[in-house]
């Protein structure tokens, strides 16, 4: 009887091992103290013990109705002792995770929590240019998905084996923000026939030209989101790096050259056990070999432009900014309590990709006291104090001036034109397609231009500024002077534009003959000497005046 209660005991240890070693291949915690997953896993084995544990003792019970009360009482004890110590260190493991949780919550810790951010004030025409139409993003995530999803409808050769996943990462690649996004599996049985090759492109698209490209590869894409076992990306870092805590979001980027890359933040924890979530290291895995590159996060490649999520640095300035005063005061008192809009969008500054977002008071007006850009690589915060309307009363006045076609309003963007900060945003109709272009005056919100284009958008919202007394209608307005090397005459939406390109240049000048003040245009031809005032906008310069 010693050698089978040995061996039951024996049989009920290896049963937990094979059912733990399943989980953790399933679930794939970190094995680290603070991961919340390896208590999950701690949990369920001592849980998993203690059921196997109290069915043997059951099975003792039984056998008392054959054997006698003798027996029964000497199993019962034997295995009552088990099963009490297994239920004693399951609830101490329950307790310490439960007071582990607690005491790492900003009701204890709102100091810490409060300065896990630093921000920095600036002024708004210092940092932010004015606008440059070559490098603002015209598309939304939804729009990006639309174009991603028609162009992936007509690569006949991939469209019945891949879709495309839902990534769309914006990054700044060879100077222009772009989205990038890979394919995925289209089934389980697509996987099965394709996964030897692996993915074979990529969607790129460029959010100033709205231009969408399936980028083919010569070696696929080994290593995705959406393979199955060890190529599976989470279970190939999980076996590379068992006591790294990955961030829930890992990002798709291309590097230079465009070779795809998985950019898979660390989580760090400043505080007690789970609290105070920051991003300590960084690991860079190549796509297609899996190839794993490990980094503290201050010497993450320049190239890299997301390394903390929006809903991170979001969630970290509004620890600062509710917390000021203490943990009972962002509850009850509220006192100097600031906190985040609710959205964002993204700026491309100085080779970074930036995420912004107003900042507004916790009392529920509809007013901003400024605005903040995060850096997505190295979490950089500059604050800004420019009062003026919330994002999404500059939205509703927006959408006012379209009512009757129904068109809503994206989240916005934030410029800087003519020295005024402008919320730019496009206006979708019901099948999410851009159909016009807004402006709207930050301190004035009821200062609204609409456009059919960027470029008529931006003259009408000029023309706007001047009628009200902020700028001159020559305000940025520049002069070139040289040869003609082309001149092409289009219609655009009823209207002849001459095209007007000089030698050594790369620019194009759109002459609008709607306005009579340029019909001379049609007297120059190729290699005659011309002067022209322009206004830069996106993609084409308005030319405002020929000059003598």
């Amino acid at each position: 009887m010693g050698k089978k209660k040995i061996l039951r005991n024996l049989l009920i240890v290896l049963a937990g091992l094979i059912l733990l070693g399943v989980y953790y291949y399933v679930t794939i915690p970190a094995i680290n103290l603070h991961s919340k997953g390896t208590w999950g896993a701690l949990l369920f084995l001592v849980l998993v013990l203690t059921l196997l544990s109290g069915m043997k003792q059951l099975r003792n019970e039984r056998v008392e109705n054959i054997e006698g009360v003798r027996t029964f009482r000497f199993h019962f004890k034997e295995y009552s002792l088990l099963f009490k110590a297994l239920a004693i260190l399951l609830l101490a493991l329950a307790l310490f995770y439960a007071a582990g949780s607690l005491l790492s919550s900003p009701f204890f810790n709102a100091g810490k929590y409060q300065r896990l951010l630093t921000i920095e004030e600036r002024e708004f025409t210092d940092d932010i240019k004015e606008v440059d139409y070559k490098t603002i993003p015209l598309l939304d995530k939804d729009s990006a998905s639309l174009l991603g999803n028609r162009k992936m409808g007509s690569m006949v050769d991939m469209v019945s084996q891949f879709e495309v996943s839902g990534d769309y990462s914006q990054i700044n690649y060879q100077g222009k923000p772009v989205r990038v996004t890979p394919l995925t599996y289209a089934s389980p049985i697509k996987w099965l026939t394709n996964q030897k090759n692996g993915i074979p492109a990529y969607i790129l698209i460029d959010m100033t030209t709205q231009n969408t490209e399936c980028v083919k590869l010569t070696e696929g894409i080994k290593y995705s989101k959406g393979e199955y076992f060890n190529r599976n990306l989470y279970r190939h870092l999980r076996f590379r790096f068992p006591t790294y805590i990955f961030d829930d979001q890992i990002f798709f980027e291309i590097d230079e050259e465009g070779t795809p890359y998985w950019v898979c933040p660390v989580k760090k924890f400043n505080i007690g056990l789970f609290g105070g979530q920051t991003v300590g290291r960084v690991v860079l895995c190549n796509a297609q070999t899996g190839e794993c590159m490990d980094y503290a996060v201050e010497d993450v490649p320049s190239w890299i432009d997301k390394v903390y999520s929006a809903e991170l640095l979001l969630r970290l300035y509004d620890y600062s900014g509710l917390l000021k005063h203490g943990y009972w005061n962002s509850m009850l008192g509220q006192k100097d309590c600031l906190q985040s809009t609710n959205g964002y969008n993204y700026i491309a500054l100085e080779d970074d990709v930036w995420v912004y977002t107003g900042i507004t008071s916790v009392s529920g007006d509809q007013s901003n006291v400024g605005f903040v850009l995060m850096n997505q690589r190295t979490m950089e915060t500059r604050s800004y104090k420019v009062e003026g309307a919330i994002e999404d009363s500059a939205m509703s006045s927006a959408e006012g001036q379209v009512q009757n076609l129904g068109y809503r309003a994206t989240f916005p963007l934030l410029l800087n034109i003519s020295g005024e900060p402008t919320y730019f945003m496009a206006l979708k109709d019901g099948a999410g397609l851009v159909k016009k272009y807004a402006m709207v005056n930050v301190q004035k919100y009821q200062w609204v231009a609409i456009g059919d284009t960027v470029q008529e958008c931006e003259r009408n919202y000029t023309g706007l500024l001047s009628t009200n007394g902020i700028v001159s209608e020559a305000s940025g307005t520049e002069s070139i002077t040289g040869t003609i090397e082309s001149v092409s005459p289009i219609v655009l939406e009823g209207n002849t534009h001459y095209y007007v390109c000089l030698e050594k240049q790369e620019d194009i000048f759109d002459v609008d003959m709607s306005n009579a003040a340029l019909i001379g245009i049609i007297r120059y031809q190729a290699g005659d000497q011309i002067t022209l005032e322009y206004r830069e906008g996106y993609g084409l310069n308005e030319v405002i005046d020929i000059l003598p």
